[in-house]
């Protein structure tokens, strides 16, 4: 058994469509009887926005840590 790292971009989860195949992506890893992690982006063009809820948040934020 492999113990394996999957990391999929946003555009990979930009819609229902392809979370389903990124979480068959996972399946099929998980079925062959491997660990696996998966490490997924925010979803296309919603970082700035998420950076931003972050501005608000918290007015001590550090950009460097996006």
């Amino acid at each position: 058994m492999a113990r394996i790292v999957m990391k999929f971009g946003g555009t990979s989860v930009a819609d229902i469509a392809r979370i389903r195949n990124v979480a068959r992506h996972v399946k099929r890893e998980v079925d062959a009887g491997h660990e696996v992690a998966v490490v997924v982006s925010a979803m296309a063009g919603k970082t700035n926005e998420l950076v931003g809820w972050t501005r608000e948040a918290s007015p001590m934020h550090d950009a460097r840590e996006y």
